[in-house]
């Protein structure tokens, strides 16, 4: 756990946490915490014990807003994806008039990357730092979705030119992460709305208005993943009807290969029969005779298919 006083985007360690109860004369505490920590952190700081028990056992928390007296809980979920599965964290924040605790289960790129932007815009309130925080993380959605994108589009082209039995797997195991991704979208969503939209006191009336915009872009995410959700649907067409079009190609060449061989076969079995009054059976040439006119045969039909386009 670390605690921090935050001034002007400057940031100064604290060693003892009992300092952070007491409002500074001039910025804020930031506590970066992982759930261990909260033990301590709930009689310091009073946090209620119900925000308390959701980060503590739940790993895949739903985005919600919860409003106590001294403070409020927030959660939101950080995005990551590694072109195999699409991983959310959830982000979980209390946040009082002097003070912002960030709790998390594993490390989350957006608390880790925050500073700069702090020092830069001179953050000088925990409401502020939450605006900042919340921004970073609905912008990373845009960065994924640009990935997921991408992995699509890739995923089809491949379908296209070589489809394999791996990329059916490929392509539910995507949808599937889409779909419940999509299902977090929406409360996260409705989070960042009443951040711009409710009665908040312990937000600044003129930094709740900034909170619309991130509320657009959380709605154009939402429909963003919308869109991937169909794009998959397409895709796993796209798979069945390459399939189709690869068994009738097959189809195709060994109806073709049987059409070739089939005069040879009647001529070899007319032939083959064994009558004694068959006067070409007596040719010292009819071997080589019929060895041409079945190769004749096969080649003539062979240049036909190919004029048709069959090979």
């Amino acid at each position: 756990m670390k605690v921090r006083l935050v001034q002007n985007g400057l940031f100064t360690p604290v060693e003892d946490i009992a300092a952070a109860l007491v409002p500074p004369a001039n910025g804020f505490y930031w506590i970066d915490a992982s759930v261990e920590d909260l033990e301590m952190l709930q009689p310091l700081f009073q946090l209620h014990d119900l925000a308390v028990e959701d980060s503590l056992t739940e790993e895949e928390q739903r985005p919600k807003i919860e409003l106590y007296d001294t403070h409020y809980f927030i959660v939101i979920n950080s995005i990551r994806f590694d072109d195999e599965e699409i991983f959310l964290r959830a982000l979980n924040i209390f946040l009082f008039k002097h003070a912002i605790i960030t709790v998390t289960r594993q490390k989350i790129n957006e608390i880790r990357s925050i500073k700069p932007v702090l020092w830069e815009e001179e953050v000088n309130s925990a409401d502020r730092f939450l605006y900042h925080l919340v921004d970073m993380v609905v912008d990373n959605y845009f960065i994924v979705g640009d990935r997921i994108e991408a992995k699509i589009e890739s995923l089809e082209e491949d379908i296209l030119m070589h489809t394999k039995k791996s990329h059916l797997n490929e392509i539910i195991g995507l949808r599937s992460e889409i779909l419940w991704l999509k299902k977090m979208l929406v409360p996260q969503r409705d989070v960042i709305w009443a951040l711009n939209k409710k009665e908040l006191r312990l937000i600044d009336d003129q930094l709740q208005k900034y909170f619309g915009d991130i509320h657009e872009n959380a709605v154009k995410i939402t429909e963003t993943f919308e869109t991937f959700r169909d794009l998959m649907g397409n895709l796993r067409e796209a798979y069945q009807s390459s399939l189709s079009n690869r068994a009738n190609e097959i189809m195709r060449i060994f109806t073709a290969l049987t059409t070739i061989f089939m005069p040879m076969t009647i001529i070899t079995g007319i032939y083959g029969m064994n009558f004694d009054y068959m006067p070409e059976l007596k040719s010292p040439h009819g071997y080589y005779l019929i060895l041409g006119i079945m190769l004749a045969v096969g080649l003539s039909m062979t240049i036909f298919f190919k004029k048709k386009d069959w090979f």
